[in-house]
C-alpha cells in the first residue's frame, strides 16, 4: 500500500475500499488502535469498534460482524469515531469539535416536523453523531416544547412551522400520514431551494403522489422513507438515539426523483445507524401490508376479543407472556394505525383475506381431526420463522 498525504501533513497507508485517505501523525501503519473517548468530552466513546487492520483491512461494526472500513480517518485531525461497517451497514459519523475535516453528509440545519417517538429518535441520533449544526423541531403544543428541551431531542423547538422549516437543508415529516399534505402546504413556500424533504410514514404511494409534485414546484426534492423501527410506546420521552441501529430503512424513489437527493438521503439514514434498501412505493405498500399492518390488526383483534370485559373474570389471569408478546403492538397509537389502515386499505384488505383463508384451512383440519395437517401447519410456521430469525441475526446481530 502506498502512503497517502492528508491535509494535516500526516501519512499512512490508504485502507482498501476507503473513500478518503487517512493519516497518522505518529506512525505510518495501523495495527491495533482502540478508539478512546474524545478529548472534547462529548461522551461519544467508540470502545466497541476495534480497528485491527494488519492485512485484511477489516473492522467490526456495532453489529459485531466483520466488515470493510468505509471511511478511514486522520488520527491527527480527528479522533477515530468516523467509520462504516459493511457487516451491519452502520456509519458512525460523529465528528470531533474543531476538526476541519468533514466525512459523509453534514447538514447545516435539519428540521423534524413532529417530535414524537420516531422524530425524537432521529433528533437524538443526529445530535449524538453531530450530523447537523442545528436540529429544529416543529411541535403543536407548548408542553411539547418543554418535553423536547427535557429530552434533548432537538436543539430548538417551535410552534411556528415556517420558522422551523425556513433555511433547512433536510426536512423530515414524522406526523401521521393524513396530516402530511396539509403541513407541507403550510411550509412549502419557505423551503430552501434544493432542500431534501422526506417522511417516515408506513404507507408510501399516497404520500409520494401528494408530496413529490408539491415539493418539486417549490424547487426542492421529495423522496419517501420508511424506517422499519419503532415501539408500541409513543411520544418523545420514548425516543432513543439507537432506535435505528441496524434497522432496515426503505427509500422509495420514483423515476422523477432527484438522484443526488436520493444519495444524500441514503447517507443520512446510514449515518444514524440504518441499512437502506430501495423499493418502488407501490411494492413497498404491498409488502408492509403483510409484514407490518396485518400483524397490528391481528394483535388488536386478539386484545379486543380475549380481553373483552364480557369474558369470564378469570380470562385475563390466564393471559401469560405468550399473549403479552403476541399483542404488544396493540398498545400502539390508535390514531396512527387508523390512519395507516385507511391509507393502505387495498393491500391490507388483501392481506386480511389471505390470513382468513389460512385460518379456515386450519379450522378445516381441526374439524376433521387431521393431526398430520395440524402438525404440518405448525411445523411449516416454525421452520419459516426460525430461518427468518437466523437470517436476521446474521444481518443485524439481533
Amino acid at each position: 500500500m502506498q502512503p497517502q498525504q492528508c491535509q494535516c501533513g500526516g501519512n499512512t497507508p490508504r485502507v482498501s475500499g476507503a473513500e478518503q485517505p487517512c493519516c497518522s501523525a505518529e506512525t505510518a501503519h495501523v495495527n491495533s488502535l482502540t478508539p478512546q473517548k474524545r478529548s472534547c468530552n462529548s461522551n461519544v466513546s467508540r470502545a466497541e469498534l476495534r480497528f485491527v487492520l494488519p492485512s485484511s483491512h477489516s473492522t467490526h461494526g456495532v453489529c459485531g460482524r466483520p466488515g470493510q472500513l468505509l471511511h478511514s480517518v486522520c488520527w491527527k485531525c480527528i479522533e477515530p469515531d468516523t467509520t462504516g461497517c459493511f457487516g451491519c451497514g452502520l456509519f458512525l459519523l460523529s465528528q470531533c469539535e474543531g476538526s476541519s475535516l468533514n466525512f459523509g453528509v453534514r447538514w447545516q440545519k435539519i428540521t423534524i416536523v413532529g417530535v414524537g417517538l420516531l422524530g425524537g429518535s432521529i433528533g437524538l441520533a443526529v445530535r449524538k453523531n453531530r450530523l447537523a449544526r442545528h436540529v429544529v423541531g416543529f411541535v403543536r403544543r407548548e408542553a411539547s416544547i418543554a418535553d423536547c428541551r427535557q429530552t434533548g431531542a432537538v436543539s430548538h423547538a417551535t410552534l411556528d412551522i415556517e420558522e422551523a422549516v425556513s433555511d433547512a437543508d433536510l426536512v423530515v415529516l414524522c406526523t401521521p400520514i393524513g396530516q402530511m399534505r396539509s403541513l407541507a402546504e403550510q411550509f412549502v413556500h419557505v423551503l430552501k431551494p434544493g432542500a431534501v424533504v422526506t417522511d417516515v410514514g408506513s404507507v408510501k404511494l399516497p404520500v409520494v403522489r401528494q408530496l413529490e409534485p408539491l415539493i418539486a414546484n417549490a424547487g426542492a426534492h421529495f423522496v419517501g422513507s420508511h424506517p422499519m423501527a419503532g415501539s408500541e410506546k409513543a411520544g418523545v420521552h420514548a425516543a432513543r438515539a439507537d432506535l435505528f441501529n441496524c434497522a432496515v430503512c426503505v427509500i422509495t424513489p420514483t423515476p422523477r426523483s432527484h438522484k443526488p437527493a436520493v444519495r444524500q438521503l441514503e447517507q443520512f439514514w446510514h449515518a444514524i445507524g440504518a441499512r437502506t434498501i430501495k423499493l418502488d412505493p407501490a411494492k413497498h405498500d404491498a409488502l408492509v401490508g403483510f409484514s407490518s399492518h396485518l400483524p397490528h390488526v391481528v394483535a388488536a383483534a386478539l386484545a379486543r376479543r380475549v380481553l373483552d370485559p364480557a369474558r369470564p373474570k378469570e380470562q385475563a389471569l390466564l393471559c401469560a407472556e405468550g399473549f403479552k408478546d403476541t399483542t404488544r403492538v396493540a398498545s400502539s397509537s390508535p390514531e396512527m394505525w387508523s390512519d395507516i389502515a385507511v391509507a393502505n386499505k387495498r393491500n391490507l384488505a388483501r392481506a386480511i383475506d389471505m390470513f382468513i383463508a389460512e385460518l379456515r384451512a386450519f379450522r378445516f383440519a381441526l374439524d376433521r381431526d387431521d393431526a398430520r395437517a395440524l402438525t404440518k401447519f405448525f411445523d411449516t410456521a416454525k421452520s419459516r420463522r426460525d430461518a427468518w430469525c437466523a437470517a436476521r441475526q446474521t444481518t443485524t446481530g439481533r
